[in-house]
């Protein structure tokens, strides 16, 4: 008897650090409790404003919506409360939480397979793996503390992922990418959470279809990309378009023209003149199967013209 009294102690001792109080909350953690641990459970209408920090794209502020939700297929859709972010973010493809979420772990996708970001229910210690902004990690959950828990990851090309998830927003806090060099690539942070929102929500399910940087040259420049659809039995719903744009201010211009090999049209054409710039602009044209071919003059040693060009399926909901 007295053996298994001192057993049972034992025992007793070494789960101390891991039970939860009467009032559900997890000791050594804050005031974490365990709804905080599990998954979330989101509404149509749950919505998150977050800012987005890029070296190549500045910044942005993102209105993330719950739109849909997809019982069958066991899948939250995932979109923007402004149309022309939502092509923004369909361009320059630096939002990764965007789109089809599973309801089973918040996966999102990459590669047109779920990744498990977040790994629920949430304990100090646990590793996993996953792809996400085109790199492979090994995650592991640091800390957790007042209902929220901080990950970390590194990719086997040397970058660098920390996020802090919070249980009581149901969603990430914040979120920084460093990559190789030591470049932050992405940072992302919570600006406030809500829900009941009322009014249009938009996905635009992108892929990329072209990504120059052209610089001065002082003969005419030809380039092309091919719109093929988002499959053989489908064509994209429309072309999503950026332009980042700096001319010499030293007698410096530039012109572009996009143009339909087919029939001839221009859906996109611009000229800039002498210091002109043209930052983060953005816009769509016409999709059509075929080649499309770009134009353009550069003059000014320091001119140059980056072009960003997607096809885009448009999804849209109203609340």
């Amino acid at each position: 008897m007295r053996a298994y009294l001192l057993s049972l102690l034992m025992i007793t001792i070494s789960l101390a650090g891991c039970i939860s109080n009467e009032d559900n909350t997890v000791t050594d953690a804050g005031n974490t409790t365990e709804e905080d641990l599990v998954l979330p459970e989101w509404q149509i209408g749950d919505q998150w404003l977050y800012t987005f920090i890029t070296p190549q794209f500045g910044e942005d502020s993102t209105r993330l919506v719950v739109a849909d939700i997809r019982e069958d297929d066991g899948l939250f859709m995932l979109g923007i409360s402004s149309e022309g972010e939502a092509q923004r973010h369909a361009v320059i493809n630096h939002n990764p939480f965007l789109g089809r979420v599973t309801m089973d772990g918040l996966s999102v996708y990459e590669n047109g397979e779920p990744q498990p970001v977040f790994n629920f229910p949430w304990e100090v210690g646990n590793t996993w793996a996953f792809r996400l902004l085109g790199q492979d990690w090994s995650a592991t959950t640091d800390n957790i503390y007042n209902g929220e828990v901080t990950v970390s990851a590194s990719s086997s090309e040397g970058h660098q992922l920390s996020y802090v998830f919070s249980g009581r927003q149901g969603f990430i806090m914040s979120l920084l990418w460093i990559d190789n060099e030591g470049v932050v690539n992405l940072q992302m942070s919570l600006v406030q959470k809500d829900t009941g929102y009322t009014g249009d929500v938009f996905f635009y399910r992108a892929g990329d279809l072209h990504d120059n940087l052209y610089e001065e040259n002082d003969q005419e420049i030809y380039d092309s990309f091919f719109d093929d659809g988002y499959s053989p039995n489908e064509a994209w719903d429309t072309l999503v378009w950026y332009l980042d744009v700096e001319i010499d201010d030293k007698g410096g211009s530039g012109t572009l023209t996009i143009s339909d090999q087919q029939d001839g049209s221009s859906p996109l054409s611009r000229a800039w003149g002498n210091g002109a710039t043209e930052k983060g602009s953005f816009g769509t044209i016409p999709s059509k199967t075929g080649e499309h071919r770009i134009t353009l003059t550069l003059q000014g040693e320091t001119s140059f013209v980056h072009l960003k060009v997607a096809g885009a399926l448009v999804r849209s909901w109203t609340l």
